[in-house]
Parts: structure tokens; C-alpha cells; sequence
């Protein structure tokens, strides 16, 4: 928290003010930040052609975008500046947690990236590239997680300078470990894997020693609102939610954690039981995941299942 508090200061996150009549300052707490999911294309089409993962990561990304609202905020718990007290802080950076802070950033980022000669994806914002007759660079950007992939190596390269000149950044090598999800590079292609996602999850609700059993649904599974409520609605959400999450390596629970998603408002003590059972299929493969393969072609693959089957 103190090096946090150092980051803002260096960067003329805000100065201390007395607030102006009519205006009202927001609240300050210490928040974690949400990412979302990995892309697969992405990284699909690393795997085709085996070009190398980059990883990056940025310091404190939210600082870096400017506000252009006026914006006060409380003092930050636990660190209110001598003297200063009944003072509240006037923003001139973004910060974690506020509807502004997103776009601030995104927008600065974006325009670094661009001023390299990098263009936005028009399908997916968060995917940016540039392209020659030859070579491709494409660049995927997770909050404050950037990945780099292409076939022009020293573009690659002249980029993550780049970067280095925009943003306090640390270069984190090659992609192993990308927001919970384990990255494995073989001969085969590109593995992911939650297994340490799944292994916490099995902990956390004391099915670690669990019996495993061989489908995440039974068969034509007859789930209505009706029957005894489950006494733990937000218990229940929670797992539905981290489940959802999983989908990401784990199609073959998708179906599954749909169906119990749907009973997210009155859950009962049946739609529980669908869910032990989604984490007892769990604890007999934990590591089971998605192989991305090197192949000569770009190829969609597929992935069907029936209850009571293994995906294929």
C-alpha cells in the first residue's frame, strides 16, 4: 500500500484541496482489479505458425490515463497527509475503481500503440496489429497484461522498446502464466490449463477429497425452480461465477455451468447437488485443459459433447 501510495504521488495523481461548495467527493478504498479471459484466436494462431508469446506487464496502468472530468475524491483510508485533514483530493489521473478510469486508460494506450504504427482490430478492441507484405505483429492487452506474438521478430522487438518509452514496464520473458491460466509450449502446440484454478477451487469448497465421478450432468437433467431453497444464495453465485470462469480451458463443464446459471435468483438444494457434482467431475482430471496444435493451416476446431460423454 505504501509503494502504491509512492506510485500516485510520483505521478501528480491528484493535490490536496478544500472542496468547493456544491460538490461532492466520491469515497476512496483499496480495491483488486477483474481481468478478462485469454483469447484463443490469439493464441491459436501463435501455435499455428510457433511464433514466441511475448509478456509484458505495466506499473500501475490506470495512472497513466488522464481525466478530463472534474473529479474529488476522500482521502485514502489509513493515509489522510498531516495536517491535511477535511481536505479532499483533486484527481488529474485515473484510479482504479472509477467508471472514468477504463476508458482513460484504454485511450492512452491506445494512442501509444498507434503512434507505432499499430491499428485496432475492429472486432476486438483489445487486439491491436500491423501488418506488411511479409510479416505480422499483433498485440492482445488485458487491463494492465500485454501480450506480443508475431512473425516479424525484429518488429517484435523494436515494439517492446517502444513500450519501454511510454509506460513503466517489466518484461516478464516468455508467456507461461497469463490471469490463472498455465501456458505450456511442446512440439505439439500450445497446452492451457487451470489446474491450479481447479485445485483451489476443490479446497476452498472441501471437495478435494471428493469421490470423482465420470460426467460433470447427469443425462436430461430435470432442474426447476421448485423444491427446497438453498439456505446459501450468495455461496452459491460465487461458485456458479468461478465455474463460468473455468469455461475458459474447460468446455466440457460449458454446458453444464449453464444449466446451473440459470437458477442464479432461487437456487435450490438440488441445483447445489448439480454443482458437486460439476466439481467431483472436476476432481477426477484438474488438469485437463485445451491444446492449441501446430498445424500446417488455420483450422476451427470444434468441440462436441454429450451428457454423459467426454468432449471430443
Amino acid at each position: 500500500m505504501i509503494e502504491e501510495m509512492n506510485a500516485l504521488d510520483d505521478n501528480g495523481t491528484w493535490n490536496l484541496v478544500k472542496l468547493h461548495p456544491g460538490k461532492q467527493a466520491i469515497r476512496c478504498k483499496w480495491v483488486f482489479t477483474v481481468k478478462v479471459n485469454p483469447d484463443g484466436l490469439f493464441i491459436s494462431m501463435a501455435a499455428t505458425y510457433s511464433w514466441p508469446l511475448h509478456q509484458l506487464v505495466i506499473k500501475n496502468a490506470f495512472l497513466h490515463g488522464d481525466l478530463h472530468e472534474e473529479v474529488y475524491m476522500e482521502q485514502p483510508p489509513g493515509f489522510v497527509a498531516q495536517g491535511e485533514y477535511g481536505k479532499v483530493c483533486h484527481l488529474h489521473r485515473s484510479l482504479y475503481g472509477l467508471k472514468q478510469s477504463p476508458r482513460a486508460w484504454f485511450g492512452k494506450f491506445s494512442q501509444a500503440v498507434e503512434k507505432f504504427g499499430m491499428t485496432k482490430s475492429k472486432f476486438d478492441h483489445s487486439v491491436f496489429y500491423k501488418q506488411s507484405d511479409a510479416d505480422i505483429i499483433l498485440l492482445i492487452v488485458y487491463v494492465d497484461d500485454i501480450v506480443i506474438t508475431g512473425s516479424d521478430i525484429t518488429g517484435v522487438s523494436s515494439l517492446k522498446s517502444f513500450l519501454h518509452t511510454q509506460f513503466h514496464m517489466k518484461d516478464l520473458g516468455m508467456l507461461k502464466y497469463l490471469l490463472g491460466v498455465k501456458v505450456n509450449r511442446s512440439k505439439k502446440g500450445i497446452f492451457l490449463s487451470q489446474r491450479k484454478y481447479v485445485l483451489d477451487l476443490l479446497t476452498e469448497t472441501g471437495k478435494l477429497e471428493a469421490k470423482p465421478c465420470s460426467v460433470p450432468m447427469i443425462p436430461n437433467p430435470q432442474l426447476t425452480k421448485d423444491g427446497e431453497l438453498f439456505e446459501d444464495l450468495e455461496k452459491y453465485r460465487r461458485l456458479v461465477g468461478k465455474l463460468n470462469y473455468l469455461t475458459v480451458t474447460r468446455p466440457d463443464i460449458a454446458y453444464s455451468v449453464n444449466v446451473v446459471s440459470q437458477f442464479m435468483s432461487s437456487s435450490t438444494v438440488h441445483h447445489w447437488a448439480a454443482l458437486e457434482q460439476i466439481l467431483c467431475y472436476l476432481k477426477g482430471a484438474p488438469g485437463r485443459g485445451i491444446l492449441y496444435e501446430i498445424t500446417d493451416t488455420l483450422i476451427l476446431n470444434v468441440f462436441h459433447m454429450q451428457i454423459g460423454q467426454v468432449p471430443r
